[in-house]
């Protein structure tokens, strides 16, 4: 059973207990915009509604992106008011991931930077394609992660290798990304929708209560910490893209050049 949403932005696919959410904007590598967003809140909901489902996979259209990052062509055009609302509605969404009662596994099938991976870390278990390649380049942008991805990187590999990804931007290739703990599982291409499946038919198995317990007391442990760090995220997200840095960097981005920061 599939059900689409009004933008075509969000497509669930039911089978049995197992649903599997795709973001649909393969024009754009599938990046986050309002929309998408709103439409990714909107299904999640109703999902974490239904007392039938047990796991949920979230994956991105097509073989070559997850989630390439926010939509920087419709953030670059955001003034004060509407940018906040645009982080608050990020915010959200992955909070909202983090908290739906079932495991959420994060099927990683292609470029999963900024906004992308830091969706995929508010999942429970991430699956990675060999050949993806992910990171948090905000820092290119003249801006950082505001959807988590700081405090979430701490939580999944610690303070140091959180600074070094966000501070440098680097790229991680799906093993070098398993060996610091970014993500749980690396597979072959070719292998990766079957692995998929086999993990979420796992999880499914399992005695729901039970691992539903698991995952609240999990997050217990770590909630309060998560909470108030991403507070201080968005508004330092929120001064520095106030920054002449913040116009520079996007305006490179999008005209396709290197950007000359300034420190202003």
């Amino acid at each position: 059973m599939s059900a689409i949403n009004e933008e075509n932005t969000v497509l669930v696919r039911r089978e049995g207990p197992i649903c599997t959410v795709t973001l649909n904007r393969p024009d754009r590598l599938n990046a986050l915009n309002p929309d998408l967003l709103q439409g990714l809140t909107i299904e999640l909901a109703k999902l974490g509604n239904d007392p039938d489902v047990r796991v949920v996979v979230i994956t991105g259209s097509g073989d070559k992106s997850f989630v390439a990052g926010a939509d920087i062509h419709s953030m670059n055009q955001l003034g004060p008011r509407a940018i906040a609302d645009y982080l608050e509605l990020g915010q959200r969404t992955m909070r909202l991931i983090e908290s739906l009662k079932v495991p959420v596994v994060a099927a990683i099938n292609g470029f999963a930077f900024g906004g992308g991976l830091e969706l995929a870390l508010a999942c429970d278990i991430l699956v990675c394609k060999e050949g993806a390649v992910l990171g948090q380049p905000e820092v290119d942008l003249g801006i950082i992660p505001g959807f988590g991805g700081t405090q979430r990187l701490i939580q999944r590999c610690g303070a140091g290798t959180a600074r070094k990804l966000c501070m440098t931007g680097e790229r991680l290739t799906a093993a070098d990304a398993r060996l610091l703990g970014v993500v749980d599982v690396v597979v072959p291409d070719a292998e990766f929708k079957a692995e998929v499946e086999k993990l979420s038919k796992t999880l499914a198995s399992k005695a729901p209560l039970a691992v539903q317990g698991v995952k609240r007391v999990v997050n217990r442990a770590v909630e309060q910490i998560v909470l108030s760090g991403l507070r201080h995220e968005v508004e330092e997200f929120l001064r520095i893209f106030a920054s002449a840095d913040r116009e520079e960097g996007m305006s490179a981005f999008l005209e396709k050049r290197a950007a000359k920061f300034t420190g202003r």
